[in-house]
């Protein structure tokens, strides 16, 4: 309607400048010829349709002209008054906001998200927790949020999950776990092995083909004096219900101060940090070797935990080892110093380092 509008004005204009050139009799006489073509539409019985353009023109130019002019208009002058006072009632009806303005969007999504993130946080937390972030927000509004979203109080949300409490003890966390080997005799091998779940430092404890309870116990023994020396204490150990870990085994750990945790029934993605080794030592190790007997799968399991630890990049430690044997190279050396590359276990492992 606007485009509509400047356009009428535009060529209002045009015309008006080409009338200003004309002499006074042409004027009068199209004068003349108008008023006589305006008489014969009058007298149509069916009315003219008028737009929305046509009526703001008609209106604003009956502000202009004297009230004796009015009946050269198509229109009756009560329709010119009516058509004006639409328009000024306009400029005083539009749609304007009732109340309070509306918060963003994004405010709510933090709002439900610090619930969901910290479900110890009352109301006044999380309006507490918002005022420090620049955000006003009332507890009312927080708690109305809350419903809607499916959160209620804080005695009726959910307590901590697995994942939270793993990611918030990680760094002082053990997990434990055993894995079977076949050899090419098809004699079946245990592999007993650690895992730091902060780190991802794997401890090889030992291989045998009997994992007696005699055996288990003093495998956890030997690794209690390794850690005892290398770093903190560990605080929780995470095993699964294996009957292989006997009370003497765990009675070890308690002794140093370390809380068993032991996993559901059926749930291996309790244990994942250990799991995923497992697949991992599988995958880039095992799946690819003939294992003979017991020391050769020492050995193995020896090198591919060196390399596990101290040159394979793991995503969950920003593809970084848990424990590199050497810094990585600068940007200047990567120039120019060729890339030598060292193979492990037969060519089943590669590592690839800088020529010193």
């Amino acid at each position: 309607m606007l485009l509509s509008l400047c356009y009428l004005v535009c060529r209002r204009a045009l015309q008006l400048a080409i009338l200003r050139c004309r002499s006074d009799d042409r004027k009068e006489l199209e004068i003349i010829v108008l008023r006589h073509e305006l008489a014969i539409l009058h007298r149509r019985t069916r009315r003219p349709a008028m737009t929305t353009v046509d009526r703001l023109f008609l209106a604003a130019a009956s502000r202009l002209l004297p009230r004796a002019a009015w009946r050269n208009f198509m229109v009756t002058p009560a329709t010119l008054l009516q058509w004006h006072r639409r328009l000024v009632a306009k400029r005083w009806t539009y749609a304007r906001p009732v109340g309070r303005p509306p918060l963003r969007s994004e405010t709510r999504a933090l709002v439900l998200r610090l619930a969901r993130e910290n479900p110890r946080w009352g109301y006044q937390r999380i309006v507490g927790e918002l005022k420090g972030l620049g955000f006003t927000v009332s507890a009312t509004t927080v708690r109305t949020w809350l419903r809607q979203g499916g959160l209620g109080p804080v005695g009726t949300r959910r307590g901590t999950t697995w994942r939270e409490f793993i990611r918030a003890h990680r760094h002082s966390m053990l997990a434990v776990d055993f894995f079977s080997v076949e050899t090419v005799w098809l004699q079946r091998l245990y592999v007993l092995f650690f895992i730091e779940v902060g780190s991802r430092r794997v401890h090889l404890a030992g291989c045998t083909a009997n994992p007696t309870a005699r055996w288990v116990t003093q495998q956890a023994r030997q690794l209690t004096w390794v850690l005892a020396e290398g770093q903190g204490p560990v605080r929780f150990l995470i095993r699964d219900r294996d009957q292989k870990f006997t009370d003497s085994f765990d009675e070890v750990f308690r002794s140093t101060g370390t809380e068993i945790i032991r996993t559901p029934f059926r749930a291996p993605q309790a244990n994942g940090t250990a799991e995923r080794f497992v697949r991992t030592v599988r995958s880039e190790c095992l799946d690819w070797q003939l294992i003979f007997d017991q020391p050769h799968l020492e050995r193995a399991l020896t090198v591919f935990a060196d390399h596990y630890n101290g040159h394979r990049p793991h995503r969950a430690l920003q593809l970084n080892p848990p424990a590199r044997r050497r810094p990585p190279a600068s940007v200047a050396a990567c120039d120019a110093t060729p890339v030598q590359r060292r193979d492990r276990l037969g060519g089943v492992v590669h590592e690839y380092a800088r020529a010193a």
